[in-house]
């Protein structure tokens, strides 16, 4: 395949185009067999102020719960599809996914320190819980930079390895904190297999600004991402940055993965699986990579929640479907890929 370095409009307004059917599918066949035919025109109704087919009940089902849900997937999915590839092409590594910098590790401590310590609240406008995961991701990502920053490296080799130690040390007190309360163990499990069950408007709400941002910032430096893969002299001859750019990319990558770690809890395999077959379908370029996996990461991860809860009669953690998926194919690439991405 020819390297492709541009984005066509069509491939975008096909990925956009299976993006919408994807989501219009979900929203009509759920767990409550309302009938594909009715939902629809309950949504052709809302649209042309018709009458609807759907009792009260009903309609809430699709408006409450289908639809926010759907969105919230999708926008987790992007979320971490794109900081995926922003990741591998940070740390020209194929293996490298959202949670490489402790973002995992700070907001399951988090989390689970709201779970043990904090008591019930249901008048808050935002529950604890997902405040804590987004704040407990930033923290880990900033103590890896810290760290690294202090240790006198300025490579990412050093920067993940101070990732690495810092995503052992959160583990450590998270583990620490799940003793002072074994009760908790359950549902601290619960959350951090992933999952949108309890989601709605709210969710979706919190997520947005932050994923809208990220997703911004990672296509306007998509074409550095490009740059990158020259190496630092290179990038450097050209008037980039490195050092700079590398941050940058960074920090929305982080930011895009604490948002939806905050309102899903931990997902994995979506930031490994969704660039490499993008990478594989549409060319090498992050100038493609990039917006396609913002698509493609929405795309895999509604399949997957729809699976999730309507396979079995009580649903299954999202982050299981991903693993039957993901863990698979992250094995093919390990016995196909190289270390360093090309």
């Amino acid at each position: 395949m020819s390297r492709t370095t541009s984005l066509r409009p069509r491939t975008v307004v096909i990925g956009l185009l299976v993006l919408v059917l994807v989501m219009l599918a979900t929203v009509l066949v759920g767990a409550s067999d309302l009938g594909w035919r009715r939902v629809l025109a309950e949504i052709a109704a809302q649209l042309t102020g018709g009458t609807s087919p759907l009792s009260e009940r009903e309609a809430a089902i699709v408006w409450q719960l289908r639809v926010p849900r759907v969105l919230l997937a999708g926008l987790v999915g992007a979320a971490l599809a794109s900081s995926g590839a922003a990741f591998q092409g940070v740390f020209r590594n194929p293996l490298a996914d959202p949670y490489l910098l402790g973002a995992a590790a700070g907001a399951g401590m988090a989390a689970t320190i709201v779970v043990v310590l904090a008591p019930a609240t249901t008048d808050w406008i935002v529950g604890p819980l997902p405040i804590a995961a987004f704040a407990g991701a930033l923290l880990g990502v900033g103590l890896s930079w810290l760290l690294g920053r202090s240790s006198g490296g300025t490579g990412t080799a050093t920067l993940l390895l101070a990732g690495v130690a810092v995503a052992a040390f959160l583990t450590a007190v998270q583990t620490f904190v799940q003793q002072l309360n074994t009760e908790t163990i359950r549902q601290v499990y619960t959350w951090m297999l992933g999952g949108l069950n309890v989601s709605g408007w709210r969710e979706v709400l919190l997520a947005l600004p932050y994923v809208a941002t990220a997703a911004v910032v990672l296509c306007l430096c998509a074409r550095l991402l490009d740059v990158l893969t020259l190496g630092d002299a290179e990038a450097s001859s050209l008037g980039v940055r490195p050092g700079r750019v590398r941050l940058l990319l960074l920090a929305a990558a982080s930011l895009a993965t604490a948002a939806a770690v905050a309102v899903s809890g931990l997902i994995g395999f979506v930031g490994i699986v969704v660039p490499h077959l993008v990478r594989l379908l549409a060319g090498a370029s992050y100038r493609v990579i990039v917006p396609l996996s913002l698509i493609g990461g929405a795309v895999f991860l509604i399949v997957a929640d729809h699976i999730a809860s309507t396979v079995l009669p009580g649903e299954l953690p999202l982050g299981v479907v991903t693993a039957f998926a993901g863990a698979p194919f992250f094995l093919l690439i390990l016995r196909t890929t190289r270390t360093r991405m090309p």
